[in-house]
Formats: structure tokens, sequence, C-alpha cells
């Protein structure tokens, strides 16, 4: 009801003041509708019932079976989501071992990992490197496309082709630049 009254003066004072100046408060404010609450008590199990009820009525998250193999390959959002959760769980995963590793008695400091990969044969450290630039690069790649349909760009079918094979290429590319080229 107070904030009724707070509206209905707010009101008052942005209006031209011949507007309300013939109408009472009491017609001004019967304009405004007001159910009353009520509350019923119930069981908990009643209480639980309702609740099973509204969200059987949700909808569902679409996983990746939402995605049409047919037109594009499992959907560039679905590898957005994939590698980012490989590139967080890496992150999370090193600096967990981090953490741990003075506790353990692992010498995991940066000159130690430093001399311990520079033992590697050059294959394995291009594949270690690669198997962490190629989701780094896909993951920030297609972060620009989603800005870019977020400009309202790109939606026609051709395009979404033609922008997932550049995507994949440019990908593959950066993740090779990355492993070899820095």
């Amino acid at each position: 009801m107070i904030a009724q009254r707070v509206g209905v003066a707010a009101l008052r004072r942005g209006a031209k003041p011949s507007v309300f100046a013939q109408l009472p408060k009491v017609a001004i404010a019967a304009g405004i509708q007001a159910r009353p609450v009520t509350t019923t008590k119930l069981s908990q199990d009643d209480g639980h019932q309702i609740l099973v009820n509204q969200r059987l009525q949700r909808p569902i998250a679409p996983h990746l079976g939402i995605y049409k193999i047919e037109q594009t390959w499992l959907g560039h959002s679905a590898w957005t989501r994939i590698t980012g959760c490989t590139l967080s769980g890496a992150a999370y995963a090193y600096f967990t071992a981090y953490l741990v590793a003075p506790l353990l008695g692992w010498h995991l400091e940066t000159a130690s990992l430093a001399s311990a990969f520079a033992t590697l044969p050059f294959a394995i450290k291009g594949g270690v490197k690669f198997a962490l630039g190629f989701p780094f690069a896909y993951h920030f790649i297609n972060g620009l496309r989603h800005l870019w349909f977020d400009l309202g760009k790109g939606f026609s079918k051709p395009a979404i082709k033609k922008g997932e094979m550049a995507l994949w290429i440019s990908s593959i590319l950066g993740g090779l630049f990355l492993a070899f080229g820095l």
C-alpha cells in the first residue's frame, strides 16, 4: 500500500497540476489493482509434490545431442566448450599439483620443468605444445567468431560452413605455430 502511494505521489509531481487537480486521491488509487496474498498450510509431502510438478514443466538444458552433424561438424559451440574445459582442467591440475608439490617432495619449479622438458625428444615436445596450443587457438578464434555472431552476421548456412572450415584451419595452423613457431 505504501508503494502505491509513493507511485501516485511521484506521478502527481511529474504530471501537469491540472490533470490531477479534479480527481480525489481515492479515485486515483482505485485504478491500481491489488491482489490479496493468501497462504495455505501444506504438509511437507504436498509441498514436495508441488515442486516435483513444477520441475517437470521446466525445459531441459541442451546437450551435445542438439547439434546437427550435417550442418557443422559437432557444432563450434560444443567444441568451444570442450576446449574451454580442456584448458581450465589442465590449468587446475597444474596449479593444484604446484600447490601440493612441496608437501609431496615434487619439483615443479620453473627451472626444473624447463630442464626436464628440454630433455624430451623434439616430436614429444611438439606434441605436448600442440596439445596445449590447439585448444587455446581454437577457443580464442571461436570466441572472436561468437563476437561476430553477436553483431548479427554470419548466420546463413554457407557462411556457417565457410566459417567452420576457416575456424578449423586457422586453429590447427595457430596450434602448430604455438607448438613449433615460437
